[in-house]
């Protein structure tokens, strides 16, 4: 059985377990779409393609030549690589959904970071900032970045300011809590990479 799809975040809340309060992710798989299962014969990989998110009225028409054997009108594409297809039963137009995942499964989650935008050293690198009082020319500066005779040069790797965040991040060996088959949600103990509204991929640990 497959057990990877793409989520949306929708935010974070606690869940009673026993008589402990758990902080837990709550992502929305919103409907998984096949579109194609490609095997090692046919393709030269073993992969399946799903198209996700909300359906639209205007497709690019590259888009659309893959979604029409699948009749649906999600324009997101996304291809996972799997070790093996031969006994996945799935075909074009079926869903993937929820339900797919149990409680208590432990799975690994993929999704950008948050974008910080152009920040100095001391909040992108934890660096230690100068004195406050008057006549200190260093407060938030980033300091000394080479000698002047030897080596002439900034080596590189040097932690200075730059663009911070919006980085690929995979979070692993996150525990499903509970499933809602009904609303297509599960929730997962502890925090997931991204903003809210951001997809996240959601893998079972194999």
């Amino acid at each position: 059985m497959i057990k990877v799809a793409v989520g949306e975040k929708i935010g974070m809340t606690q869940i009673f377990q026993d008589t402990d309060l758990v902080p837990v992710s709550a992502i929305e798989i919103c409907p998984n779409t096949v579109l194609d299962i490609k095997t090692k014969d046919k393709n030269g990989y073993s992969a399946i393609r799903v198209a996700y998110g909300k359906e639209k009225k205007k497709i690019k028409k590259t888009v659309l030549g893959q979604i029409k054997k699948a009749k649906t009108r999600q324009s997101k594409i996304k291809e996972f690589r799997l070790e093996e297809t031969e006994g996945i039963t799935l075909k074009p137009g079926d869903k993937i959904e929820a339900k797919i995942f149990q409680e208590g499964e432990k799975v690994a989650v993929q999704g950008f970071s948050k974008g910080r935008g152009f920040q100095g050293a001391i909040k992108r690198h934890g660096s230690h900032r100068g004195p406050e009082t008057h006549g200190s020319h260093y407060h938030r500066r980033p300091g000394s970045l080479g000698a002047s005779s030897f080596p002439s040069r900034v080596f590189k790797g040097k932690k200075m300011p730059g663009r911070m965040g919006g980085n690929k991040i995979t979070v692993k060996n996150l525990e499903i809590i509970k499933v809602d088959a009904e609303k297509n949600l599960i929730f997962l103990k502890g925090a997931v990479p991204g903003s809210v509204g951001n997809f996240v991929i959601i893998k079972a640990k194999e």
